[in-house]
């Protein structure tokens, strides 16, 4: 499909970050999947090759591209190169955490941290879900209490993405455990605060190379020139950020599932079976018939929403459109792709199985399909 959202500068950039990705990550990518974390040198790496805070203003250390194509096509490239992209923490770091020190930090707080963050010196996070809430945010238990000119924190978050790497952890919190929404701030909390602690990096199904940890927050001081925004405007900050999340959720899956075709039409042309190549018989045919019509029909839906994104007129709805749709196609378009390949598709050394299982978490993390259908129905009636 002929894309036009590309001039001929991303197309240099896409080339310089496959050559990054096939140098620095796909050697070592089995090691970390064995380790269960990226060498914290790799963002250092990343940062060094201007991949990283691409969108920031060069004041501050980033590239000063003030778009999200390059965040995209970083996006897409890591997920493209089978190395379960999403478990690098990159994509994170760029898509969903920096926004919020670029459009919502004061100037003392970019000054202070946006240039370790586009150097890769400082990794980031975000912590919303606890132990016992999952999308229902609103409920959260972990509190702030004002003290003089600092926030004492107690509580919890669990599945935090970079939770063991993290330098600087935008936390959700209640300062004000009356209200529900209304009661929600951000804060930064930073690697060595007193009373942080990181539980064990979690052992997931997929993602193996992605640290995902439990956090635990006892009588922390944090102070209060680490608030994000305005105390009590949590809630309608995180809601302001998250399309830009939903959509570059939507991009790794659309990404994963152009790949698992990639690879699925290799494999049929050379796997035989009663004297021919398996891709030659009708019900192989139809169903790659079906998987490729159904990606490219997607990638158009995608690929608008990407224009209106770029021109500030994306829609919650949309972009809750997109997350839900494209990962829940993704999920149906992988598991075809596995059946193809047979048995070899059940084993861990062919990349399609490794797609298929680091995919199906897109459908649930940043807010299950389920309230994205929610959100869609709410913006129809």
């Amino acid at each position: 499909m002929d894309r036009t959202l590309f001039n001929e500068e991303h197309d240099l950039f896409r080339a310089a970050f496959r050559q990054f990705v096939d140098k620095e990550i796909v050697p070592h990518h089995l090691q970390w999947e064995t380790d269960g974390i990226v060498p914290r040198e790799l963002f250092a790496k990343a940062g060094a090759s201007g991949f990283l805070g691409m969108d920031v203003d060069e004041a501050y250390g980033g590239g000063g591209a003030d778009e999200f194509t390059y965040n995209l096509i970083v996006g897409e490239e890591v997920q493209r190169s089978g190395t379960g992209g999403a478990g690098l923490g990159i994509t994170l770091h760029n898509d969903i955490c920096i926004p919020y020190f670029t459009s919502l930090a004061t100037e003392e707080q970019k000054k202070r941290w946006l240039q370790g963050i586009c150097s890769g010196e400082l990794i980031t996070a975000i912590a919303m879900t606890e132990p016992s809430i999952g999308s229902d945010l609103a409920s959260m238990g972990t509190t702030a209490v004002r003290d003089g000119d600092s926030y004492i924190v107690n509580g919890s978050k669990t599945f935090i993405t970079n939770g063991i790497n993290a330098d600087l952890i935008i936390t959700a919190v209640k300062t004000d455990p009356t209200q529900r929404h209304k009661g929600m701030s951000l804060l930064v909390i930073e690697r060595d605060m007193a009373g942080f602690e990181r539980g064990r990096n979690l052992e997931k199904v997929g993602l193996h190379s992605q640290d995902t940890a439990e956090l635990f927050f006892n009588d922390v001081r944090v102070p209060a020139a680490n608030l994000i925004g305005e105390e009590g405007a949590g809630f309608a900050m995180m809601m302001q950020q998250l399309p830009q999340e939903r959509l570059a959720i939507a991009v790794g899956a659309q990404a994963m599932m152009e790949r698992g075709i990639e690879l699925t039409l290799d494999y049929v042309r050379e796997r035989k079976a009663f004297g021919q190549p398996i891709g030659q018989f009708q019900n192989s045919r139809f169903k790659l018939a079906e998987c490729v019509t159904l990606a490219k029909v997607s990638r158009a839906f995608l690929d608008d929403c990407i224009v209106k994104h770029v021109e500030g007129v994306l829609s919650t709805a949309e972009a809750s459109m997109a997350k839900y749709h494209i990962t829940d196609l993704m999920s149906r378009v992988l598991d075809e792709c596995v059946q193809l390949h047979g048995g070899y598709g059940y084993m861990e050394e062919y990349p399609i199985s490794r797609l298929w299982v680091d995919g199906r978490v897109q459908r649930i993390y940043g807010c299950t399909n389920e309230i994205m259908k929610d959100i869609i129905s709410r913006s129809l009636i």
